[in-house]
């Protein structure tokens, strides 16, 4: 299991938001290329970031913020969402060093897209299942489609996506926990790997990740319990490893 730090940038500055809410934003650090750094320099292996602004705007709004990011980091890989709406977003930040790209609104209204880009770029393309009361939200989570999570991530069984990113919006921000039970429901429906988001909030979820049920998940996401404190990562990535080794 990956644990993928978070890096949610507004403004261009790192923040965290309660249930996608972009008035209810903390700046946790002014300068995130550092705060990616911190993440690398504590040993996690895989970064994720979204472009808050750029989701609701459907275009790039932070390119110098994520442009610092790849520069100063010096092996974590990236994967990044937010306003990636088409090909040539697609092509221009895997050639700027991006790992992985997460396609998240355009996946609800252009499926044909994300195939197209899941065909040119290998492995390089996620799709984020954003979800709310059951059914999957778009435009940086400000409107609800009438698509459930299920039901959009099997449009893409075939399609040779790398990911499927899920979260629960109720809980993103919030520390409640992660909603393992859906996101169990959404990975066993499935053949793409799921990784699980929002609400991690603490060492017990670390912990409930690693049991047998959850095996068939590839990884989780955390935010606010890292930056708040309440999530101490090397314990984490400790017990992570233990597992591993065990």
């Amino acid at each position: 299991m990956i644990l993928f730090p978070a890096i949610d940038l507004k403004g261009g500055q790192c923040v965290r938001l309660v249930h996608g809410d972009m008035d209810r934003a903390t700046v946790f650090n002014d300068d995130p290329a550092a705060q990616a750094q911190r993440f690398e320099q504590q040993g996690f292996e895989y970064l994720h970031v979204v472009d808050l602004d750029g989701a609701f705007a459907g275009k790039p709004m932070n390119g110098d913020a994520v442009d610092a990011i790849l520069a100063r980091l010096t092996k974590m890989p990236v994967q990044l969402g937010g306003g990636i709406r088409d090909m040539r977003t697609v092509d221009g930040w895997l050639k700027k060093g991006v790992d992985r790209v997460i396609i998240g609104t355009a996946a609800v209204r252009d499926p044909a897209f994300v195939r197209e880009a899941s065909r040119l770029h290998p492995g390089k393309i996620a799709v984020g299942v954003d979800a709310r009361d059951g059914l999957v939200a778009v435009d940086g989570w400000a409107k609800s489609s009438e698509l459930t999570a299920v039901e959009l991530g099997k449009r893409f069984e075939d399609a040779g996506v790398a990911a499927i990113i899920y979260t629960d919006i109720s809980r993103d921000g919030a520390m409640k926990g992660l909603n393992i039970e859906a996101t169990l429901a959404l990975a066993e429906a499935l053949v793409i790997p799921v990784i699980a988001s929002g609400g991690l909030a603490s060492i017990a979820d670390i912990e409930r990740l690693l049991r047998p049920d959850c095996v068939k998940l590839a990884g989780a996401i955390t935010g606010r319990a890292l930056y708040d404190g309440r999530l101490d990562p090397r314990q984490a990535l400790d017990l992570i490893k233990s597992r591993k080794v065990a």
